[in-house]
């Protein structure tokens, strides 16, 4: 399974939340580039980059942050947050991301993302797929709808999807634990490349999501805040 620390940029800064809550966000680091540096030093491959700003204006606001990562790095960068047309994500792909994350588009304008998926590729497109109880949220976690994640899964993956990254929303940040009956639900009925994501807290939650056969797993507060160390991570890869 892989193992992928995530940076989340707001105001130009590392930052975390707590269920997507714009308002709970608590700083760790003042440089981004500095915090990939040091991921990359230690020998991890991967990085899930998110541009908050962008996601909260509804456009791609860190592109040079992207950029100055992938060039001071040899990480692999999931990029997402505000990839709302095709400018955003020619952008994005110029600027080093390997893989881009697209979940309002999927929800809002399925063509539009279909016509990306066919595109780019079900390589470097990922679709988010986050939900609270179940039901997708989109624009940044902020808008409501009526689909069941297991069902939009599903029918993305008739359409090529691979990649699919699956937050849920009320473990976000709160370090209580992976959705792992969630996950084990949406791999029971789709095959896809299932990256977890919220609740991971320990060596633990990461074993219990390698059982139930996810292909990777994001890591975030739990690193920040000193429950998992870069050295136990590594190890895992």
């Amino acid at each position: 399974m892989r193992i992928i620390p995530a940076i989340d940029i707001l105001d130009g800064k590392c930052v975390r939340l707590q269920k997507g809550r714009f308002t709970t966000a608590k700083v760790y680091h003042e440089n981004p580039v500095e915090m990939a540096k040091r991921f990359a030093d230690s020998g991890l491959r991967h990085l899930h980059l998110v541009d908050l700003d962008g996601a909260r204006q509804g456009k791609v606001v860190n592109y040079k942050v992207l950029e100055q990562i992938s060039h001071a790095t040899d990480l692999q960068i999931d990029f997402g947050g505000g990839l709302h047309n095709d400018e955003a994500l020619r952008m994005a792909f110029e600027s080093g991301a390997a893989q881009v994350v697209v979940g309002s588009v999927a929800v809002s304008r399925p063509d539009i993302f279909a016509r990306w998926l066919a595109q780019y590729g079900p390589q470097r497109v990922i679709l988010a797929a986050d939900s609270r109880n179940r039901q997708v949220k989109s624009a940044g976690w902020l808008a409501n709808t009526e689909l069941d994640v297991v069902d939009f899964i599903a029918d993305y993956e008739q359409q090529g999807v691979r990649y699919v990254l699956s937050t849920d929303i009320s473990r976000d940040g709160m370090l209580a634990g992976p959705a792992v009956s969630l996950y084990k639900d949406i791999l029971s009925t789709c095959k896809v490349s299932l990256i977890a994501s919220g609740g991971v807290s320990s060596i633990a939650d990461l074993q219990a999501l390698k059982q139930s056969g996810c292909e990777a797993a994001i890591i975030g507060k739990a690193l920040y805040e000193g429950r998992l160390t870069l050295d136990e991570l590594v190890n895992l890869c």
